[in-house]
């Protein structure tokens, strides 16, 4: 039944209970119709959310799993042997619980392979959804100009739920950072530059969503510490190069 089928009915039981009923009941019927109406309007709403979900995932391309991504290192922050046979680049977010959720695996593989792999972290702030997200990332690179991207890197996620101006400037001073060049490194075009560049390479390799996780430019599917092994020890078993 729609809508206007219900409010048919509904103006149709007002009349009938008009001829014999005193006004309290068809102030009563009348609450009723509104209440109802109100949640059918909600329904819609609903419905058509869940609709536009459903179309807009299936518009959405299907990713080639054996695809291989030329992902640069360029000016982005590493850990690890520089000429490591195997590269980690991630695409991260400093206010997503997942990439948080992440770091003691990544740090954990490194641990595993400190000959053999490299870490190169990249900045892919959600920005539609997490609002501290941008400037988290901006004070992570700023730090870095200072040779403390990797210090900050970790407060950062440490205290996810507290990110916020006061406390970027807080943990600067804790890295003992020159504040006053951190300030004006968060808020240089330089920074701003660097992030711009880092999600124009996210959007060339198709990532969406963080943290997306490439091993020599192929997308890790299972992000465990046996899928990252399963894919490193094949990824060694190749001609480097």
């Amino acid at each position: 039944m729609t809508k206007g089928m219900v409010a048919g009915v509904l103006i149709v039981a007002s009349g009938l209970a008009g001829c014999g009923a005193n006004s309290a009941d068809v102030d009563e019927i009348k609450k009723g119709q509104k209440e109802i109406l109100a949640k059918l309007d909600a329904l819609d709403k609903a419905v058509a959310a869940v609709k536009a979900a459903g179309t807009a995932a299936a518009a959405r391309p299907q990713v080639d799993p054996n695809k291989v991504y030329a992902l640069s290192v360029g000016d982005s922050p590493t850990r690890g042997p520089k000429d490591a046979k195997v590269t980690i680049v991630e695409f991260s977010d400093y206010q997503c619980p997942f990439c948080s959720q992440a770091e003691p695996l990544v740090d954990q593989v490194l641990q595993a392979y400190p000959k053999d792999v490299q870490r190169v972290y990249k900045q892919f702030p959600l920005t539609s959804i997490h609002q501290n997200a941008l400037p988290a990332a901006k004070a992570a690179l700023a730090a870095g100009k200072q040779g403390k991207f990797w210090e900050m890197h970790a407060k950062l996620f440490e205290n996810q739920r507290e990110l916020s101006v006061d406390n970027y400037q807080k943990w600067a001073q804790e890295l003992k950072l020159d504040v006053a060049r951190f300030e004006k490194d968060m808020s240089s075009p330089e920074v701003q530059a660097q992030i711009d560049k880092d999600q124009q390479e996210a959007r060339a390799a198709d990532v969406t969503g963080t943290p997306t996780i490439f091993v020599n430019g192929k997308r890790l599917q299972q992000r465990s510490f046996e899928g990252f092994k399963a894919t490193i020890d094949a990824a060694l078993q190749q001609p480097k190069g």
